[in-house]
């Protein structure tokens, strides 16, 4: 999700040289791939809209919402992607590199320096919403215990009270950074067949060993589970540093091959269906994920990229995450402590939310963003962080400094 800061911008001239970020950091950089942006933005989007249908139609996945709003119910299916296209873009640097990581402990501290502080940010949002006005899930408002398994980022290990029902993911992602410097060493010394079947041979194992072929699946320990299709991602991401020959390769008609019968059997079968296989739908559809995130970073399809890379689209994906953090405490005080006086329930109560909880979440995302997420964002340490600060006080200081006024002859 890093984007860097533009090189040779007037901050980094106007930054002292003892101050500024070492060149192995601070360089130039290869140019972004365009699109990606715009793809985070519309999954989130998505997961929003799911958490507005989720709470507004109890029962899921036995829904009582219309038919025409089935395409909501597939939340999971976002958060996949999300994982997916995760791997792809912590790849792309690795592949242009031979698949060296450039230090272990540097990828780890700017991980952290990017997902941390708006993680925590939003944590501590949420976990004042889920105690003083709405309980984010089933097990009540949350404990001691949820503060401290949730700062630490350990929720998919250790079970507690949620006050995010969003932040399981985080979880399953701070696992797989952890395992990402491992990955890309099997991915250097064998190759992306070998890397695959490593992860996902054991998961394919385990899911044929449940009853009837099919694990059941709790609130933690999904890591493991969803480890192959961050994997799946990252394999994806060596078409960005392939020859043009691979790069000219049809990737988004390999993305609609790959995606017919994961569809086509989904629709056979029934949403509910679906939603209790998505163990098997996950490791399914992620081929088709990673070829349709391909496509993209190649450029193609043409019309495609130019919707993802359209201002509105663009500046969605600029804050996603933070839209990610922080819109079901937002959607669940709408749904759960206004809507019940203002309209019924079921579909107003649904239309309710989209027309006041949407507008409020990527307001208030954006409004989070600039906040907590923008500035670790732009910047790669605290170094760089204070002094871009003083240099915008200082600005700010000559910009409201007037001549002092001549006296008339």
């Amino acid at each position: 999700m890093d984007s860097g800061r533009p090189a040779g911008s007037t901050l980094d001239a106007a930054v002292p040289a003892a101050q500024q970020e070492p060149a192995s950091t601070a360089g130039v950089r290869p140019p972004q791939v365009r699109g990606l942006d715009g793809l985070r933005g519309l999954a989130a989007l998505y997961v929003v809209l799911f958490h507005c249908w989720l709470y507004a139609f109890p029962g899921y996945p036995h829904s009582s919402a219309p038919p025409w709003l089935k395409g909501l119910m597939f939340g999971r299916v976002a958060v996949v992607f999300f994982l997916v296209l995760s791997g792809f873009s912590l790849a792309i640097s690795p592949a242009r590199r031979g698949w060296r990581s450039g230090g272990v402990a540097e990828f780890l501290r700017r991980r952290a320096w990017r997902i941390l502080p708006p993680y925590w940010a939003a944590l501590a949002m949420s976990l004042i919403i889920s105690a003083f006005i709405v309980p984010a899930s089933h097990f009540g408002p949350p404990t001691v215990r949820s503060f401290l398994v949730y700062g630490v980022v350990a929720q998919d290990v250790i079970t507690a009270p949620t006050p995010n029902g969003a932040f399981w993911s985080i979880g399953v992602e701070a696992e797989l950074y952890l395992l990402f410097p491992l990955l890309l060493l099997v991915r250097r010394r064998s190759n992306a067949v070998i890397l695959a079947a490593c992860v996902t041979l054991p998961v394919i194992a385990r899911g044929l060993m449940a009853p009837g072929a099919s694990p059941v699946e709790g609130d933690n320990w999904l890591a493991p589970h969803l480890a192959p299709v961050f994997v799946a991602g990252m394999i994806g991401a060596g078409v960005v540093a392939a020859r043009d020959r691979v790069r000219r390769l049809p990737w988004a008609w390999f993305a609609v091959l790959a995606a017919l019968p994961v569809v086509v059997l989904g629709v056979v079968q029934g949403s509910v269906w679906t939603v209790n296989h998505y163990f098997w739908i996950d490791l399914a559809i992620a081929p088709a994920m990673t070829m349709l995130i391909a496509a993209v970073a190649t450029g193609r399809p043409a019309p495609l990229l130019r919707f993802l890379t359209a201002r509105p689209v663009q500046s969605l994906g600029g804050f996603s995450y933070s839209l990610y953090l922080i819109h079901l405490p937002i959607v669940m005080v709408v749904i759960r402590r206004v809507a019940p006086h203002v309209v019924s329930p079921g579909l107003p109560t649904f239309l309710f939310t989209l027309a006041v909880a949407l507008p409020v979440s990527v307001l208030g995302a954006w409004v989070f963003s600039q906040i907590f997420e923008m500035p670790f964002k732009r910047n790669r340490s605290w170094k760089t962080l204070i002094a871009r600060g003083r240099f915008h006080q200082l600005s700010g200081a000559r910009a409201g400094e007037r001549p002092e006024r001549q006296p008339s002859p």
